[in-house]
């Protein structure tokens, strides 16, 4: 599943829904979105509306990850956390083998702020897309796009598909 945490923008909502279903994920949850459902998140859905309408809102993180067995954490920001810090690339595959058997997630912050320590810790792995060090700011769909698309390849890779995998 793809949980979005605090999300301010109802638009970014509507684009990491279409962003997942191009790669063809479809559990989508929100913690305490700013705004949902919304009309924007619906224009920025672009074809995904079916994803938004099954998407599932919950009041803490802990109730979006509940039944999850491993946890990855997409984050711009490098934390004094222990967890390992992988790119996508890297960590796709350890999802990918968990999804095969259990639910997993992909836990993102909110646009501004990212994910909060507390939430950070409540991950397996750190992810940290690799960008361009004086600016590293993806926009929220963007990193659910690049997310999804290395767990597509990883699943793939895998001989895995997602219906197989629950996703």
């Amino acid at each position: 599943r793809v949980v979005l945490s605090h999300t301010t923008h109802p638009g970014n909502i509507g684009a990491a829904a279409r962003a997942m279903k191009t790669m063809g994920l479809e559990s989508l949850v929100l913690v305490n979105p700013g705004s949902f459902p919304d009309p924007k998140a619906d224009m920025m859905a672009c074809g995904a509306e079916d994803v938004l309408r099954k998407a599932v809102v919950c009041g803490s993180v802990d109730e979006a990850l509940r039944g999850t067995v491993f946890v990855a954490a997409m984050t711009a920001r490098l934390r004094d956390i222990s967890h390992e810090v992988l790119t996508p690339r890297e960590a796709m595959p350890l999802l990918a083998q968990h999804a095969a058997q259990h639910p997993v997630a992909l836990l993102f912050g909110t646009e501004m702020a990212g994910l909060t320590n507390e939430e950070m810790g409540k991950s397996h792995v750190q992810i940290r897309i690799p960008a361009n060090p004086q600016y590293s700011s993806l926009n929220l769909a963007a990193a659910v796009q690049v997310a999804c698309y290395e767990l597509s390849v990883a699943l793939e890779y895998a001989g895995l598909s997602l219906p197989q995998t629950g996703i």
